[in-house]
């Protein structure tokens, strides 16, 4: 199973992540959503899990979404926070995936039989952090992560937002 899984948007879905997220069976958004018009041009594409983040607490239309979900994805059990200081000390042994959001710095670590996962941010670009995705291929036997860039690095020197 193809999953795509996308952060800190902030209001903004670029055409190279819609073209990432084609042909995903399920995507998953972990937090700093944007607006509501995020979800729904994401949930047109697949099943969609979402969590919201700091800067959607404001949103009344962000109210109904959870802070964390755990989940199933075939076979593997999932917990999804915006942050990762808000994963659990004691995190549930049989959480095999953990996905945050939040510092827009994506990353892939396994830590023993547990993958840390952060997509990086989609949205804008926050200084020199490189704007990405990631796209899991999910089976019941494994799980390899990707992390897709979706823009160029700015050259050096440039800080700002593209």
């Amino acid at each position: 199973m193809k999953v795509g899984v996308i952060s800190d948007t902030h209001g903004l879905l670029r055409p190279e992540a819609l073209a990432a997220l084609e042909g995903c069976e399920q995507i998953i958004h972990a937090g700093d959503i944007g607006s509501p018009d995020i979800l729904e041009r994401l949930a047109a594409i697949a099943a969609l899990r979402v969590v919201r983040g700091n800067n959607d607490l404001a949103a009344g239309w962000a109210g109904q979404l959870a802070d964390c979900l755990q989940f199933d994805l075939c076979g593997w059990q999932v917990l999804l926070v915006h942050d990762i200081a808000d994963v659990p000390v004691s995190l549930d042994p049989g959480v095999r995936v953990v996905i945050t959001g939040h510092s827009h710095k994506p990353g892939v670590e396994w830590r023993g039989e547990r993958l840390y996962l952060n997509p990086g941010s989609a949205g804008r670009r926050r200084f020199k952090l490189p704007v990405t995705l990631a796209l899991l291929e999910v089976r019941a036997d494994g799980i390899k992560p990707r992390i897709v860039h979706l823009l160029e690095s700015p050259p050096d020197g440039v800080i700002g937002s593209a």
